[in-house]
């Protein structure tokens, strides 16, 4: 585990999870903090600003990180919240990026409400966690790369046999589960246009990429996470936030 994966546990669990948010923004962060969660200011002030009222509103925090994996200076973390004993419920994913002494320079994010009932029945946060140190973290990337390029991109659904296993594991909550009902969604309108991919980042058998997409007249950010064997995807969880208007983001933007 490097010192980059363990400052973002930290600051997510003593500065979110455990109200410590001025303490953990001091010691994980790097000099400088810039920010893509749009509600969210640059650097300590920034976080904090929107971070002490956090704690204020929501005296009872529940936060579990589901799964977390680094790649070289970046850090992917998925995990979910219960706000008030579940009076508000959400899953992030959250991509750092760290300095030489794994301090946090970067962040975004994408947040969505908790979706209990699923097209596919699959959990939208659960199924597996841990990181095969053993697979090909190569391999990995590139069959996403391709896959990502060529199937969401070019939109040529007829390759995705060579991506996706059959009986793919969905989580996604507006997706029907194996590789029928993520082609049946990749054709709908709902699937829209995958404009841009921002950045790739694995560890084993687990890739994620983040990027842009276009659906029903709306730009969303969105985070897709696989999950790898046997060369081919067979697990995907899915992590998507509407990029509002310019002129409500306190930063420069998802991207």
């Amino acid at each position: 585990m490097g010192r980059g994966l363990e400052n973002v546990r930290r600051i997510y669990l003593e500065g979110i999870a455990g109200g410590n948010a001025r303490e953990a923004v001091m010691k994980y962060t790097g000099h400088r903090y810039t920010q893509h969660s749009t509600g969210v200011g640059d650097g300590a002030d920034g976080f904090l600003a929107f971070f002490e009222p956090f704690v204020a509103r929501n005296p009872k925090r529940h936060i579990e990180i589901v799964r977390i994996f680094e790649d070289g200076p970046w850090v992917f973390c998925n995990a979910y919240q219960s706000l008030n004993d579940g009076a508000a419920q959400w899953v992030t994913m959250d991509m750092f990026y760290t300095d030489a002494s794994g301090l946090i320079l970067e962040h975004w994010d994408t947040i969505a409400p908790y979706t209990a009932k699923t097209l596919s029945g699959a959990n939208m946060v659960r199924g597996a966690t841990d990181v095969d140190e053993s697979a090909d973290g190569a391999a990995s990337k590139a069959l996403v790369l391709e896959y990502t390029k060529q199937v969401l991109q070019q939109r040529d659904h007829g390759t995705l046999g060579a991506f996706v296993a059959e009986g793919l594991i969905q989580h996604a909550p507006t997706i029907a589960s194996g590789r029928a009902g993520l082609a049946s969604w990749l054709a709908s309108a709902d699937g829209g246009r995958y404009e841009m991919m921002f950045q790739i980042i694995g560890q084993g058998n687990f890739v994620v990429t983040y990027g842009k997409r276009h659906a029903h007249g709306k730009d969303i950010a969105v985070f897709d996470l696989y999950r790898v064997a046997d060369g081919l995807i067979v697990e995907h969880w899915m992590n998507e936030e509407e990029i509002g208007p310019r002129e409500n983001w306190g930063n420069t933007g998802k991207f």
